[in-house]
């Protein structure tokens, strides 16, 4: 080559004499030293912000720069790789997103679903069809170049054992409802550890759910069955609500009429013996002047009986009066003022006569 390459510039070059072979000579100098100069300058390289430059001497790994200008020995002694470690890679189990890279009910216009990855196994026996989302970055740019063949592949298999692991533990209900933020976090948390394992220098960032839904065949008979449980969960909680309000109701009614037995009861004790104290005075009353008691007893009884009875006032002169039943009931007998004191009558001596006789 170094001498097809001096043929081709001796052309260029004047001939003859000695002076042309020195301008010859010379000429095979600075091609060979332009030629030295273009193979140094090959092992020049940038590395961008979002990259990070690995070398490798003879095929192995050497030692690695960060981003600038950067300068190694040239092929075929060195060569440099420039993986994006910054950049946040996404991986698609269950459907592949077209160019606008959304998936809108499950298909994007340009993406299409994939069976295969996205119905797996519920823990109750179930099948689910599910569409995730992995995002992952690059954390050891020399194990992710030499220890794995295939990265990405790498991640997408990882990533759909360990869904497939949590699903089938989980029931499918919970599975639609409250534990997705959970299915994410276990299903995170154990592709990295297997990714760990594998030493394949990947970071998983974000695991995201994309679509949890029964299979397209029997999805309106799931939702027919959501619906019939989502009525036996209202009827349940209004029964709750009525409970919870006839219960405590109940239960107050109950102490109030056992408060009211305990005040009669109470009543009815001070009530017999206040008459049980009255009755012992009025004994020891009787021991101590037996006519006077008896007298005055008699008057109170005539009394309570008189002042509630209809009066008829009669001439003693008149004979032959014949008694009757008085057949219109009795006018009522004034009230008494409970507002003045009363003053009991004083105990009458045995053949005294009273107000009324004087």
């Amino acid at each position: 080559m170094i001498a097809q390459l001096q043929a081709f510039i001796r052309g260029f070059l004047p001939t003859g004499g000695g002076g042309g072979n020195l301008l010859g000579g010379r000429g095979a100098i600075v091609v060979i030293v332009l030629l030295i100069g273009a193979w140094i300058s090959s092992g020049f390289y940038r590395v961008q912000p979002d990259e990070q430059g690995v070398i490798l001497r003879f095929g192995a790994y050497t030692y690695w720069t960060p981003p600038g200008l950067h300068w190694h020995l040239p092929w075929p002694i060195e060569t440099v790789e420039r993986p994006a470690v910054t950049r946040i890679n996404r991986t698609e189990i269950g459907y592949r997103s077209g160019p606008s890279g959304r998936m809108e009910a499950g298909r994007d216009p340009g993406g299409r679903d994939v069976l295969a990855e996205s119905l797996m196994l519920t823990g109750d026996e179930n099948i689910i069809d599910i569409d995730v989302a992995v995002f992952w970055r690059i954390s050891n740019a020399s194990a992710f170049l030499f220890n794995a063949r295939n990265p990405e592949l790498l991640v997408r298999g990882v990533a759909e054992s360990s869904m497939r692991e949590v699903i089938g533990r989980t029931p499918i209900q919970p599975a639609l409802t409250r534990l997705r933020a959970q299915i994410e976090s276990d299903v995170l948390r154990q592709t990295q550890k297997i990714l760990d394992g594998y030493k394949a220098g990947v970071e998983i960032t974000q695991v995201q759910l994309q679509k949890v839904d029964p299979p397209a065949a029997v999805i309106e008979s799931f939702r027919d069955v959501q619906r019939a449980n989502t009525d036996a969960e209202r009827m349940r909680n209004e029964a709750e609500s009525y409970r919870n309000d006839i219960v405590p109701r109940a239960r107050g009614d109950a102490a109030r009429i056992v408060f009211e037995a305990e005040g009669t009861k109470k009543s009815s004790i001070a009530s017999a013996t206040g008459q049980t104290q009255r009755f012992d005075s009025v004994l020891a009353a009787y021991e101590t002047a037996k006519d006077v008691t008896l007298r005055r007893m008699y008057l109170d009884t005539m009394q309570s009986i008189l002042s509630n009875s209809q009066t008829l006032v009669v001439d003693d002169r008149l004979k032959g009066i014949v008694p009757f039943l008085p057949l219109t009931p009795p006018t009522a007998a004034p009230a008494r003022d409970h507002s003045r004191p009363q003053v009991p009558p004083l105990p009458v001596a045995p053949g005294q006569p009273t107000g009324a006789n004087r």
